[in-house]
């Protein structure tokens, strides 16, 4: 029954409820693993567009800027011939005045010097020694760089066009300054990933202007290195980590030739990006699906299996308490395998009511016949020993009556046992202390007509013993209180000492007495003392005799003290 209660008071994680939910969302999860899959796919789907539309808002842009430029180029070539003359610088800040876009114009002379300009030119300027010249000057037709400071008044580009003679002869530049605000991509156009940000960089990859300089700035100074590289062939596109370490997916292309270059950047979302994805349909509506049906095996179990299962534990806990009178009638309203276990709960309570019933009537009738038998036993043995008493006024022979007398007092010892068994509320065990103090009584009370008076005191602690240890117990003592009686107060009368101890390992006996004392070397070798022993080894103990300074002896019987007995079952229930 114990068994029962303990098997359905387990986790919950191992019951009935928890399992059927489990095999439940078992079921279900091939339908959720499939919206996962769908969801996956979706995700890969978006963040490959995702890279090709940066990759085109690349393209994009570098084809508006390079429009740009290209148109800036024009202008040139058409100007080309009437750069110089009286009026080139005039016509040049007309021009910077009434088209967009332009910063500045200037005609450069062959030397390098500036030979007209659309603004006004402080002190002697040259451009002779600056690489985009000598380019010029080596035989480029086109140049796109960086424009200058001193030619520009904020950051620009500078598209510079060879100007030749008619034979072909090598007749200085022209060239027109673009501030880089006017090239930049508008990163309000829609078709770009939110949060792109642009920037345009000159042929080694540094910034020459961005909407903002921190997406570009990389954890890994060498994560931007070569993609120029690469951009002169066609767009790019490639992941790193901005200095907050957030991972951003870069695309870049080249605007003109191999001197500015345009670069994207957008955070990579990551897993975030199912978000932007419609998660309603392939994956909340599954998921919902899915802990719906885990919670509504989980309710219903319990409402139709648990709830009974519980009443049926709290019913068998009683059961195994003893209390069988409790049925479990509730349980008619239960699922039909409910109440088959419930009928079947309620018969083995009847069974076990039934047995209890019969082995406690059993028990009681056999307590009734062992304390009869204790009884007969107990009056036999008084018998024996008035038929001794009575033999023993017969005898004339001192030796003999002595002989006949101590037997009696042994005879008179094992029927106090007896006695003192049926008498006890357990007839297998009895109180150590009760009976030392009434065993002393008997043996002081039997001997008080024969001579001067013997006072006794008996201190014990209470120890319940069984019949099996009391007996060479009580015939130990006696052995010594006879001993006492026939050497120490023969003619004299006394104090009788009887203290019994015990702790938790060991027991110990005293039998002590006043008198004038013996030398306990004339001890040796007596009935008595053999008897002593004797009765001490079937306790496991020994026996032993000390001599008092002030007159009298102690005999002393030490023993393990015995194990605690099994509790009685007598006029209990059994479950």
């Amino acid at each position: 029954m114990v068994r029962l209660g303990r098997r359905f008071a387990t986790n919950r994680a191992q019951g009935i409820r928890f399992r059927l939910a489990a095999a439940m969302a078992v079921a279900l999860l091939p339908i959720l693993l499939l919206s996962a899959i769908q969801t996956q796919a979706a995700f890969q789907s978006e963040a490959e567009d995702r890279r090709h539309d940066l990759v085109l808002g690349a393209e994009r842009s570098a084809a508006t800027a390079k429009a740009r430029l290209d148109s800036a180029t024009v202008l040139l070539e058409v100007l080309r011939p009437e750069s110089l003359g009286l009026y080139c610088a005039p016509r040049l800040r007309a021009l910077v005045a009434e088209l967009d876009g332009y910063d500045a114009l200037y005609r450069f002379t062959p030397t390098g010097r500036v030979a007209c300009a659309s603004t006004s030119v402080q002190g002697d300027l040259t451009v002779r020694d600056t690489p985009w010249f000598a380019r010029i000057q080596s035989g480029e037709t086109v140049v796109l760089t960086r424009a200058p400071d001193r030619l520009a008044s904020e950051p620009a580009l500078l598209a510079a066009v060879r100007s030749e003679r008619p034979m072909g002869a090598f007749d200085g530049v022209l060239a027109a300054i673009i501030p880089l605000s006017s090239l930049q991509p508008d990163v309000s156009d829609r078709s770009l990933p939110e949060g792109t940000e642009v920037a345009l960089t000159d042929a080694s990859g540094v910034l020459l202007t961005a909407t903002d300089a921190a997406a570009f700035e990389t954890r890994d100074e060498n994560a931007l290195a070569g993609w120029v590289d690469r951009a002169r062939e066609g767009a790019v596109e490639f992941h790193a980590r901005d200095a907050s370490g957030r991972s951003r997916l870069y695309a870049g292309a080249a605007l003109a030739g191999r001197d500015v270059y345009v670069l994207l950047s957008t955070p990579d979302p990551g897993l975030l990006s199912w978000a932007q994805l419609n998660p309603t349909g392939t994956l909340l509506l599954p998921l919902a699906a899915w802990l719906m049906a885990f919670l509504a095996v989980m309710i219903f179990t319990d409402r139709i299996v648990i709830r009974w299962l519980d009443y049926l534990e709290r019913v068998a806990s009683i059961y195994a308490k003893g209390r069988f009178t409790v049925r479990p009638v509730q349980a008619e309203n239960a699922p039909a395998e409910i109440r088959v276990l419930a009928r079947t709960l309620d018969e083995m309570a009847e069974a076990i009511s039934e047995r209890d019933l019969s082995l406690t009537e059993s028990l009681a009738e056999k307590d009734a016949l062992m304390r009869e038998i204790h009884h007969r036993v107990k009056n036999n043995l008084q018998i024996i020993s008035s038929l001794l008493s009575m033999q023993q006024r017969a005898l004339t022979d001192p030796a003999a009556r002595a002989a006949v007398g101590d037997t009696r007092q042994r005879i008179s010892a094992l029927a106090l046992i007896y006695r003192t068994l049926y008498q006890s509320p357990d007839i297998r065990e009895a109180d150590l202390a009760d009976f030392l103090r009434e065993l002393t009584g008997q043996l002081v009370a039997s001997e008080s007509g024969r001579g001067p008076v013997v006072s006794s005191q008996v201190t014990a602690d209470s120890l319940v013993i069984d019949p099996d240890r009391l007996a060479p117990l009580a015939l130990w003592a006696v052995e010594a209180i006879s001993n006492a009686q026939k050497h120490a107060f023969a003619g004299r009368g006394g104090t009788l000492h009887v203290r019994f101890t015990a702790d938790d390992a060991t027991c110990r006996l005293e039998v002590e007495d006043d008198g004038p004392g013996t030398d306990v070397s004339t001890l040796e070798g007596g009935v008595g003392r053999t008897l002593m022993t004797a009765f001490a080894r079937q306790l496991r103990g020994e026996a032993a005799f000390e001599a008092r300074p002030e007159g009298g002896m102690i005999a002393r019987l030490t023993f393990p003290r015995p194990d605690p007995l099994p509790p009685s079952v007598h006029g209990a229930p059994l479950n």
